[in-house]
């Protein structure tokens, strides 16, 4: 009797239909397949997130890579021109040099502040982008691309403009000119640089 229930609880291997085994390589290949749809699912979402286009913008820490740390609310009362990049991003290249322009433009006045952030990028190879279109305003790296779903961004370049009251004035989602930032940016100062010039 024993080894009847013996039998009913270990039954013999039926070599035709072998008993399924999970390999390391199944596991391997399973676990890929939910990183795979996790990483779906967060741009799923992301894509249904809306972009702050108006109102408050999002606060966010960022750590320059030259080690300096502080938050966008630290720059309330200054216009701030936040743009996403990256050294891999074509149309990126071509605005690198209107984003450096306009800020020679508006550095010495102090009210005007340029943040490039850079997305989904290696470090080294943004610092090289950076030291070769001779960009000097702030930059840091988005790690974890955190600040970016902040932003629920969705490619780059793209670009807001905030306010000095910290709202989101204008964004930009393609490459920018110099021209189109002075435009976006002189409405919002106290005074035009021309005026402060001539004055």
């Amino acid at each position: 009797m024993s080894s009847t229930l013996e039998h009913l609880n270990n039954p013999p291997a039926d070599p035709a239909h072998p008993t399924p085994r999970f390999t390391p390589a199944s596991w391997f290949l399973l676990l890929s397949f939910i990183v795979f749809g996790a990483v779906i699912a967060v741009a799923l979402a992301r894509q249904t997130q809306e972009q702050p286009t108006t109102g408050q913008a999002p606060d966010f820490t960022f750590t320059t890579f030259d080690g300096q740390t502080a938050a966008l609310s630290d720059l309330r009362g200054k216009v701030v021109v936040v743009n996403f990049w990256a050294s891999w991003c074509g149309p990126c290249v071509d605005e690198a040099p209107e984003l450096q322009a306009a800020w020679e433009q508006y550095q010495a006045r102090g009210d005007v502040v340029f943040l490039g952030i850079a997305y989904a990028d290696n470090g080294v190879r943004s610092m090289e982008f950076l030291e070769r279109h001779g960009i000097t305003y702030l930059n840091a790296p988005d790690l974890g691309t955190r600040i970016s779903a902040q932003y629920a961004i969705r490619g780059v370049p793209e670009t807001f403009i905030v306010a000095p009251d910290g709202n989101v004035a204008q964004f930009i989602y393609a490459g920018v000119t110099h021209a189109q930032l002075s435009a976006f940016i002189d409405p919002l100062l106290p005074d035009s640089p021309s005026e402060e010039t001539s004055s």
